[in-house]
């Protein structure tokens, strides 16, 4: 029986190739995919924990809360499609949290978590949203470090 392993790999490789042309090209900061993850600073300095909380619960920005329950109990609503945050800054290196940020499509292309830095390669956008990034790469950077903060008790 042929594993799947090897063709979503071969994907996943193509994909990361793509996303770290596309960075270099037009106004997108560059940066390079290492296995699962983006190792450097997208805006070249550390984001704003504080910061990076606010931009993820803005309905109009990171709107994290849509798919994602999250260790925010003054906020409402909490999606719940997608996998708890709660922890996740103890489950995922730094590097891994920033590339499912910036193109989530690379590390599991059937997801339906939307690329936050990424202007190509995507379908069915708003005239007045084309050519755009929905994050800055210091609001990418804000809401990783805020991520981070999410640990487990036992850390």
């Amino acid at each position: 029986m042929r594993s799947k392993a090897i063709p979503r790999a071969l994907w996943a490789l193509c994909l990361a190739g793509l996303a770290a042309g596309e960075a270099q090209a037009g106004d997108l900061a560059a940066f390079f995919v290492v296995g699962n993850g983006i190792p450097e600073y997208l805006s070249g300095q550390p984001g704003d924990p504080e910061r990076g909380r606010e931009i993820a619960i803005r309905r109009n920005k990171g709107n994290c809360l849509a798919c994602h329950k999250m260790p925010i109990p003054d906020a409402q609503y909490h999606g719940e499609v997608a996998p708890d945050l709660a922890g996740v800054g103890s489950r995922m290196p730094e590097a891994e949290l920033r590339l499912r940020i910036v193109n989530p499509k690379i590390v599991n292309p059937d997801t339906m978590m939307p690329s936050f830095y990424r202007i190509s390669g995507l379908h069915r956008v708003a005239k007045q949203f084309r050519g755009k990034t929905i994050l800055t790469p210091q609001e990418v950077e804000d809401v990783v470090a805020y991520l981070k903060t999410l640990r487990d008790d036992t850390d």
